[in-house]
């Protein structure tokens, strides 16, 4: 049952669509006979004697005259099936005089017929009798590539491809290939290189002439022309082709001329060779051959090949019986000739080069024909140059960067600019306009996807006018013009020379000038540009177009206005602004047909297929229809062309132009049509979607309109045409008159001006985009007619924005008062009472006002869209309506039927608006009059009145759309919609009809009379505040459904300037709002330059922001970027002071307080002068802190107050001076301690910087020491009052208790320092002080704080990496346990730890990163000093402690300092060194500890400047212990082991190197016990105490191995054997810090593990270490 469904419904189908008409000449007698074919006929084309028809699914069929098909003999009246195509995907067809060509959808093209003339592409055959695929081979390319071919099309003797590049490849014989090249035939596809670059659209072949429809882009300005062209033909001398990967340039120009410039047409008529085509000068070689072909290609020797050819070609001949009087000139079929042709050819070849030494002519006969030239056609040429004006920018301008226009160099008129826009396929924006007070303005072509701006210059010699093609109006003037102008210079050259360059330039307008003012750069815009015509201009088709043709013009069908032939392309100028759509080419006609429904035909007139009789013929003319008939569709055969046109009604009509043909003999009768004639029977065909012709027949592929469907379509695409008429019209009738006329500047004023051109410039948008959409409507039915791909509905959006771009400006330039000061210009232009306007509305009323007629002529275009919501509600009724063709066309319908009442509403808004102005009595608020601004209410009789206002008051509101007006005697105030809240009020005071109402700087009340006014005004406040808000400030993206809320939300983003006195006076801000203030994110920008970037909270600065303000002192600016409260800089911020100090640390009440770093110098940079990090309070230096004088070399380590040093404090020099005592005034006063370099050290009293003033005592390296009163500054002489005592004298008990100097006890204890970065850090987590607080709170603000600030770093320009964005989302998760922590609890929190301190997002993080900062800041540099290790160790110390006291807080569960935490038995004895440690007692467990948790986390981190300091402290005992491991390393293994004392039976005898087993020898060195020293050297790259006690104990176990493998299992060992087996080991590793390892291991080691085997193995490590120090070397 299915597929009898559907079968039926293909039957049905075929007989709705695609039935084939076929008929000659135009009498009332014809009767037109049906094709019969089993499938609906998609395409068809006509040679002189057949035909070939093609299918919708894609099969071919011949019918006619088929001589080359085996056994057809007689002509083929049913079509015959083109059986080798079955199988593939056929898409279109064409045929020549003898032959035919097909395309396939795998971009492949076949050829079957006559191919003698190498017409089919294919070697060694004479007739091709079935389709064959032709070859088609980029050469070009590396690696070769097949060409994609689109189209096809057939002449007499050659044929054209389209490929998918859009670019032309030919192969035949004759000049129309558009090669050059003298070897014909040509039977492989070659490229048409004058054509490559250029974005070919259509290409069509005539008997022998060829023509081509390319995409056009903007002309070079005059002022680019390019010098380097031919002198003859105005070609490039060099050219540039755009390959996919590199770019050609050739110099090889070869002028397409031949042709003299005088006597054209007398030699032309006489059976010799032109003069034009005589030799310069004698040739030889290979320039002979090639000039020798030219010749032949337009000699005289017809006849003695007309012998040779196939009957076909004298029926050829037959057929151009009409023009026996004159003789052909041009040869049909060109030899080549080479240098061993006859010695006769050659002499008369030399003959011809002696009769003159140049074909072309010399300066002198130039000059003199255009002196000629100029009398006759100089008024025809400036005013071309006035309706040309200037010309948009140049294709190699608009192609640097589309979006560049947004920045014009000189000023433009934006009407004028989108009035000439060409190709607009994206209709989204409007370009950026300014004026211009010129009375001379012109309008210009443009071109591309966006609007370009087009600049206006006064035309030459005063004149002015427009070169629009687009606006062309039609009338015979212009033509005439134009005709006059070509034909006066029509021999001049094939590139029509005028007096100026001007013209020169339309011909390259679909390619740059390459090589001129620098364009060479952009040659590879070339292929991209064609890439995205071809992509964009699938539904909306481009209207800029020109027209190129070449080939054979002795009957004028080249169009350029002679009879001379084209070797190559050359562009139809007079078409290049006529926006044709398509070309078609008869025997020895041409014809063109544009989106405004008019065809352009030249070429032969002689029976009258021209479709007039103007004389001469050889540039294009209107052909002449009825008025109100569109052309849309147009096919030419041998004498005559079809119509096919719009008439009254929807069914299309067909028109004959030609010879009449005699019925029933298909013969001739010589009578013609003078005009195109109807003929008859057309109304019975049904709805033709298509005509076509050649030789003499006519075809006509008509549908049924069985279901609406066909009908449907047709309407729709009727009405777009004419409505694209009239919209044509009124551009060029209407507006541009109006644009061009002085009065209208001075009738309408600046402003208005302003807003007429907006609208001209809108309506020629629409205009443009309508006559795409009826282009493309015109290719639907031609094609395939799914609804899907109806431009209408898929690019739905660009009318939208396009109707409602145009709806906007018009309602403008209403309110404004425009119709009736457009009037007055109007009447002077079209008469008192506009009857222009009249007609092009079609009214029938009389009388009506000129403004109201103007209204509604600007009008008119929107009522279109209601057509549009019709046709597709019918269109819709053809479809089910479950499909989805049904749904999406019912959108289409809703969406366009919405936009039609939205635009109806603005008209109404805007004519009441306009009525508003009109009535108002109050002068005072003609300021308030805007273009946009719309009436909604008014108050009227008091309807509602300001509360509490006096008896005699006169109060009003006024509703616009985008503020609301107290009108109040002669004052009044503005309070913007998008800053205004609303809200009923109901109580005793007020009653039951009030409204308050709420705006950034007050608030007020107002009564209604009734409660029914008060909701009125209730509904119409918030319905235009939601609008409003909804459309935002640009007024361009209108709801099309409207808002559907009761009321606009109190929460929005809106800009506001304050105008009351305040700290907001002038200030305007642009942001979030609450209830009328500030709240959320925001930019505030006040008048004296101050900006402030960041969140708001009612109404005053508070969170995140960035703060600027102006200092006009240095002429910068200061900036604060940091964290807000309550309009004041509270928390962590960076501030950047104009004098380039730069502060980073916290803030409270707008000063520094708390940590923080202030940095001064060079703008901060690492040079800076200074450097402070420590505690602020209230903006000066308090605490604990840190200054590093970098100018004077010194650091301070101490306590502070009022910004100076006061307390205990450290100094140290970059001389080695170490000074640690007690600080007042900012210097050094009372008790200290000062040591030098060299360990001589004072301890006593100070007074000023490095001054003594007091007791004390001197000691001197040496042991001898001064008691008594010293004075004096050190450095210079010192007074000295006291006791020398010698140390020879003292006892070495007292030599020993005075040289141990108690350094650091001056110093700021650990626990002082950075006392505030902790409790930051405890206020981050919601305590008030340390240790007291929630810890669910402090997990509440950990969340919020990785929140905002992973928010703030997306915001930011840089982003996190996706292991920072997990890491993020794991401290999302709060490490959970119940009960005591057990092990798998406590490595938990460990893993959390190590996490929250590697991002600084998180507080702990932020702390970890700060304390490095300052440790490294205190300790690196000038504080690099041996006499702080033991201050660095104790601040180490300290963070641990400090930062446990945290870590216990998030985690109460945790044991304290020395807890123990029993080992889970499956977890025993898997405790890792790195983070645990194990007790003595036979239970397994973690012992707590903060060195055990979080010293792994901190000490790599610190270690660079920690382990530098204990190198500096050991660095004499270093020496000693690193001069004797060099000492003992130079001996033998054997040798050091029989030195240390290592018994004999721990010598090994044989070692394992790669698995090779080698004897241990006396000369043997570094391969003892290699293992184990090679894992005691890595107890450098560990980090923490742990991890080097680790190290010690693998070594211990890699020499116990060992051994025990040659002793055996059972050994166990004793100390004295261990120790030197030990030390032998130590010795070999080389660790060259050792005693700096062993220091920083016994400082910063667990108490835990200091007792036990690991105890054990260090101190062992220890003694070795002081036991090689005083080894005795002396041996060796």
């Amino acid at each position: 049952m299915e597929e009898q469904k559907r079968y039926s419904e293909e039957e049905k189908t075929s007989e709705e669509r695609g039935a084939l008409y076929r008929w000659q000449g135009y009498s009332c007698t014809v009767s037109p006979e049906k094709l019969l074919l089993p499938r609906a006929v998609h395409h068809a084309a006509l040679g002189i004697n057949h035909g070939v028809l093609l299918t919708e699914d894609g099969l071919v069929y011949s019918f006619g005259d088929l001589y080359w098909r085996p056994g057809m003999k007689l002509q083929a009246v049913s079509p015959v099936l083109e059986n080798s195509l079955r199988g593939q995907r056929v898409l279109g067809v064409s045929a020549g005089s003898f032959h035919c060509a097909a395309v396939t959808d795998d971009g492949v093209v076949h050829t079957w017929g006559e191919n003698v003339d190498g017409q089919c592409g294919l070697s060694d055959l004479r007739l091709v009798p079935n389709p064959t695929p032709v070859s088609i081979v980029d050469e070009e390319a590396v690696p070769l590539k097949r060409v994609w071919i689109l189209d096809v099309a057939c002449g007499a003797q050659h044929t054209l491809v389209l490929s998918g590049k859009h670019e032309a490849w030919s192969w035949g014989t004759g000049c129309q290939l558009g090669l050059v090249t003298n070897m014909f035939p040509v039977r492989r596809a070659q490229k048409v290189e004058h054509l490559s670059g250029r974005h070919v659209l259509q290409i069509a072949c005539g008997g022998f002439h060829s023509l081509a429809l390319v995409h056009s882009l903007a002309p070079p300005e005059s002022s680019q022309q390019c010098l380097d062209t031919c002198d003859q033909c105005r070609q490039p001398l060099y050219t540039v082709v755009d390959k996919d990967d590199h770019v050609i340039i050739s110099d090889n120009h070869y002028c397409p001329l031949g042709v003299e410039l005088t006597d054209a047409k007398e030699d032309q008529r006489s059976n010799q060779g032109s003069p034009a085509f005589k030799p310069k000068t004698e040739l030889s070689g290979p320039d002979q051959q090639v000039f020798a072909g030219l010749l032949e290609d337009f000699g005289p020797d017809q006849k003695a090949l007309d012998d040779n050819i196939c009957p076909s070609r004298k029926a050829l001949d037959g057929s151009y019986q009409g023009d026996a009087a004159k003789v052909e000139t041009f040869h049909q079929e060109p030899v080549s000739v080479s240098t061993t042709d006859s010695s006769a050819v050659l002499q008369k070849r030399q003959k011809r080069a002696r009769t003159k030494s140049s074909p072309y002519p010399d300066e002198q006969a130039l000059k003199d024909y255009l002196k000629r030239m100029s009398d006759q056609s100089l008024s025809e040429h400036l005013e071309a140059i006035s309706t040309e004006g200037s010309r948009p920018p140049s294709r190699q301008t608009s192609l640097k960067d589309r979006r560049r226009m947004e920045q014009p160099d000189k000023t433009m008129f934006p009407a004028l600019a989108a009035l000439a826009m060409r190709d607009a396929t994206e209709m989204s924006v409007i370009a950026p306009v300014t004026t211009q007070s010129s009375a001379n303005s012109v309008l210009s072509s443009q071109t591309g996807h966006d609007a370009l701006p087009i600049q206006i210059s006064e035309a030459k010699n005063g004149a002015s006018g427009d070169s629009d093609g687009a606006c062309d109006d039609g009338t015979a003037e212009n033509h005439s013009s134009e005709r006059k102008s070509l034909e006066a210079n029509k021999s001049a050259s094939l590139s029509d020379i005028r007096l100026e360059d001007t013209d020169r330039l339309s011909r390259t307008r679909s390619l740059p000038g390459f090589l001129s003012q620098g364009g060479l750069k952009n040659v590879g815009a070339v292929t991209s540009a064609t890439s995205e015509i071809s992509q964009k201009g699938h539904l909306l088709p481009s209207l800029y177009t020109e027209v190129w043709s070449w080939g054979r013009g002795q009957e004028g069908q080249l169009g350029h206005g002679d009879s001379l032939p084209r070797l190559q392309p050359l562009c139809i100028k007079s078409l290049s602004n006529k926006e044709v759509i398509k070309v078609v080419a008869g025997s020895n006609h041409s014809l063109a047909l544009t989106a405004q429904c008019q065809v352009y035909s030249w070429g032969s007139s002689k029976l009258g297929q021209l479709g007039h009789m103007n004389s001469p013929s050889t540039v294009p003319h209107l052909v002449k229809v009825s008025e109100g008939i569109r052309v849309w569709d147009v096919a030419a055969g041998q004498t005559h062309t079809l119509l096919l046109a719009d008439g009254d009604c929807i069914q299309p009509i067909l028109y004959y132009s030609g010879e009449q043909v005699q019925e029933g003999r298909g013969s001739q009768t010589g009578t013609c049509t003078q005009t195109p004639a109807l003929l008859p029977f057309c109304m019975n065909l049904g709805y033709v979607s298509g005509v076509f012709a050649g030789g003499l027949t006519c075809l006509a592929l008509a549908d049924q309109n069985v279901t609406g469907f066909t009908g449907t379509l047709h309407e729709l695409a009727s009405a777009e045409r004419k409505f694209y008429c009239t919209l044509s019209s009124v551009k060029s009738q209407i507006l541009r008159p109006l644009l061009t006329r002085d009065s209208v500047g001075s009738c309408l004023g600046q402003s208005s001006m302003q807003l007429f051109q907006t609208v001209a410039g809108c309506f020629s948008r629409l205009c443009h985009l309508t006559g795409q959409h009826a282009t493309s409507l015109t290719s639907f039915l031609q094609n395939s007619r799914d609804v899907k791909n109806l431009a209408i509905l898929k690019k739905a959006a660009i009318f939208i924005d396009t109707y409602k771009e145009y709806s906007g400006p018009l309602g403008n330039f209403l309110v404004m008062g425009g119709f009736q000061a457009l009037v007055k210009p109007s009447q002077e232009c079209f008469g008192k009472k506009v009857e222009l306007a009249q007609k092009l509305l079609e009214l029938k009323e009389k009388n009506v006002l000129p403004s109201d007629l103007l209204l509604s002529l600007f009008y008119m275009p929107l009522q279109h869209l209601r057509d549009y919501a019709r046709v597709l509600l019918k269109l819709s009724a053809c479809f089910h309506v479950s499909s989805v063709e049904y749904q999406r066309i019912q959108d289409g319908c809703l969406q366009y039927e919405v936009l039609a009442r939205l635009v109806s509403k603005q008209r109404k808004d805007a004519e009441a608006t306009h009525s508003f102005w009109k009535n108002f009595s109050g002068k005072s608020l003609e300021a308030l009059r805007k273009p946009s601004r719309r009436l909604l209410c008014e108050s009227v009789n008091k309807d509602l009145t300001l509360q509490n206002s006096g008896r005699f008051s006169v109060n009003s509101f006024i509703l616009f759309n985008d503020a609301l007006v107290h009108a109040q005697f002669s004052s009044h105030f503005i309070y913007p919609l998008a800053t205004l809240w609303v809200e009923p009020i109901s109580d005793e005071n007020v009653g039951l009809l009030g409204l308050k109402l709420t705006t950034p700087e007050e608030s007020f009340s107002v009564l209604a009379c009734s409660p029914l006014e008060k909701g009125r005004w209730l509904r119409a406040i918030n319905q235009a505040v939601d609008d409003v808000l909804g459309v935002g400030q640009n007024g361009r993206d209108l709801s099309l459904s409207g808002s559907q809320r009761a009321e606009p939300p109190i929460s929005r983003t809106a800009t506001y300037t304050f105008a009351k006195e305040g700290r907001l006076k002038d200030a305007t801000y642009s942001g979030r709002w609450l209830s009328g203030k500030p709240h959320g994110k925001g930019t505030l920008k006040w008048s004296d330059g101050r900006v402030y970037c960041g969140t708001f909270k009612n109404g005053l600065e508070d969170g995140f922001g960035d703060y600027m303000m102006p200092n006009k002192t240095f002429n910068r600016f200061d900036r604060y970027k940091g964290h807000w409260k309550e309009g004041k800089m509270h928390g962590f911020g960076t501030y950047w002071y104009a004098t380039g100090e730069v502060y980073e640390g916290s803030f409270q009440e707008n000063q520094r307080h708390g940590h923080g770093m202030l940095s001064s110098g060079r703008l901060a940079s690492p040079s800076s002068s200074s450097v402070f990090v420590g505690h602020w309070l209230s903006d000066k230096k308090a605490g604990y802190g840190i200054f590093d004088d970098i100018t004077k070399g010194e650091k301070y380590m101490g306590m502070w107050l009022e910004d100076q040093r006061q307390g205990s404090g450290v100094v140290v020099t970059q001389f080695g001076l170490y000074y640690e005592g007690a600080f007042g005034n900012n210097k050094m006063m009372g008790p200290g301690l000062l040591l030098c370099d060299d360990d001589t050290a004072f301890e006593g009293e100070f007074s000023e910087d490095w001054v003594l003033n007091g007791k004390g005592v001197l000691t001197i390296p040496n042991g001898d020491l001064f008691e008594g009163v010293f004075v004096g500054e050190w450095g210079t002489e010192l007074k000295v009052a006291g006791t020398f005592l010698k140390s020879l004298y003292e006892t070495e008990t007292e030599q020993k208790d005075r040289k141990t100097l108690q350094v650091g006890c001056y110093a700021v204890p650990a626990e002082q320092k950075w006392k505030a970065v902790f409790e930051e850090c405890w206020r981050r987590l919601g305590c008030e002080s340390p240790g007291r607080g929630e810890n669910d709170r402090a997990w509440e603000n950990i969340a919020v704080i990785l929140t905002n600030r992973h928010r703030q770093q997306i915001d930011s320009p840089q982003t996190l990496s996706r292991s920072q964005r997990k890491m993020l989302e794991s401290l999302e998760v709060i490490p959970q346990h119940s009960g005591p922590v057990t092990a798998d609890d406590y490595d938990i929190i460990r893993r959390y730890l190590i996490k929250a301190c590697d991002t600084p997002l998180h507080p702990l993080g932020w702390l970890l990163e700060t304390l490095v900062t300052v440790y490294r800041m205190t300790y690196v540099g000038v504080g690099s000093n041996r006499r702080l290790l033991r201050q660095a160790v104790e601040e180490i110390q300290s963070y641990l402690s400090r930062i446990f006291q945290l870590v216990r807080f998030l985690f109460p569960a945790l044991p304290e300092e020395g807890g123990f935490i029993p080992e889970s038995s499956e977890r025993a004895g898997s405790v890792s060194l790195t983070h645990s440690s194990q007790s003595d007692s036979s239970k397994e467990g973690v012992i707590v500890s903060s060195p055990s948790l979080l010293l792994p986390i901190l000490l790599p981190r610190l270690y660079p400047p920690l382990f530098t300091l204990y190198t500096l402290e050991r660095e004499r005992e270093e020496e000693l212990y690193w001069d004797c491991v060099l000492r003992l390393n130079r001996q033998p293994d054997q040798s050091l082991l029989t030195f240390l004392g290592v018994p004999q039976k721990f010598w090994p005898v044989s070692i394992s190197i790669l698995g090779e087993i080698k004897e241990v020898l006396p000369n043997t060195k570094d391969t003892c016990f290699a293992t184990a020293v090679e894992t005691l050297q890595q107890i450098s790259t560990a980090f923490t105490p742990a991890d080097k006690l680790q190290v010690i104990q693998l070594t211990f176990e890699d020499i116990t191995q060992d051994v025990q493998a040659m002793l055996g299992q059972d050994f166990l060992w004793s100390m004295d054997d261990l120790f030197p087996i030990f030390l032998y080991i130590v010795l070999r590793a080389r660790i060259r810090n050792l005693g700096s390892e062993v220091s920083l291991i016994e400082d910063l080691m667990e108490p835990a593990l200091q007792h036990g085997e690991l105890g054990l193995m260090f101190t062992t490590l220890k003694a070795c270490y002081y036991q090689i120090q005083h080894e005795k070397t002396t041996c060796f």
